[in-house]
């Protein structure tokens, strides 16, 4: 797991130490589990969701619930659930990215990290439907009402050159841990 961890979006191990100790934390379109990994280590209970899930031996921890999950069927499977954080890297679906702030408790943080607009000059994601507007993610924190901790539109040049834009916001008040 320590591997995973290392692996780690540096913009969520920056953040993570803000979410509440209580409630679950949901890692969509969690890929191979790298933040579930890290946020199981921190002592939270993670839902880590996705069309193709790891295996859960790799882990060797009761934090982390995988399910699979398709998330961008005609039905949004997450319906009625609500999470302490969510976090979400490397992953865009628009038709339910309004409800990802619905999901949210009370004090509740947002950690978003995708690919942005002029991406395409570097390789993939190439598709507009899978890259970030400019000032996408504000706009969503706005709509909600979400304060905003952090905030980025850039070029990274490490492990890759991407165009990137992400986001920590909390829902109300940031509660202590």
């Amino acid at each position: 797991m320590h591997d995973v961890i290392l692996d780690s979006s540096a913009w969520v191990r920056r953040y993570a130490p803000l979410i509440s100790d209580s409630g679950a934390v949901l890692d969509l379109a969690c890929g191979s589990g790298r933040h579930s990994g890290l946020l199981a280590s921190m002592g939270h209970s993670v839902l880590a969701v996705d069309q193709n899930i790891p295996s859960a031996d790799i882990f060797n921890t009761s934090f982390i619930e995988f399910l699979k999950m398709d998330l961008e069927g005609e039905i949004w499977p997450l319906e009625g659930r609500m999470f302490s954080a969510i976090v979400v890297t490397n992953y865009l679906y628009r038709p339910y990215l309004n409800r990802l702030p619905q999901m949210l408790l009370d004090g509740g943080i947002l950690i978003y990290e995708t690919f942005a607009q002029g991406n395409a000059q570097f390789g993939k994601p190439s598709n507009p439907d899978f890259l970030l507007n400019p000032g996408e993610l504000l706009v969503l924190a706005a709509q909600h009402d979400l304060r905003v901790l952090g905030y980025e539109d850039i070029r990274l040049e490490e492990p890759k050159p991407a165009m990137v834009q992400r986001i920590c916001a909390v829902k109300g008040q940031l509660k202590g841990n």
